[in-house]
């Protein structure tokens, strides 16, 4: 009987220990983080088109980075941001 009930704790502190793991990995990669891959294609807030995050043209407004396909997207995103 108390075999179980040992096993039973050990599966229980095990569990938590896993748990713990796998939130502390989900938590490193925060979403305003640019990924190191340079081809990873990225959409314009303007005008939708993919471009690679490589070649982007990229601002950083109100504390978070946005990508643009050319300096005419973000200049009329910051005019829309503005108003």
């Amino acid at each position: 009987m108390y075999r179980i009930i040992f096993i039973l704790i050990l599966l229980i502190i095990l569990y938590f220990l896993i748990r713990s793991a796998v939130r502390e990995l989900k938590g490193r990669g925060a979403p305003d983080r640019l990924p190191a891959d340079k081809n990873q294609m990225v959409q314009d807030p303007v005008c939708h088109v993919f471009v690679p995050r490589g070649t982007a043209v990229t601002e950083v407004i109100g504390g978070q980075t946005y990508c643009f396909c050319g300096r005419s997207c973000a200049d009329k995103f910051q005019k829309q941001m503005a108003s």
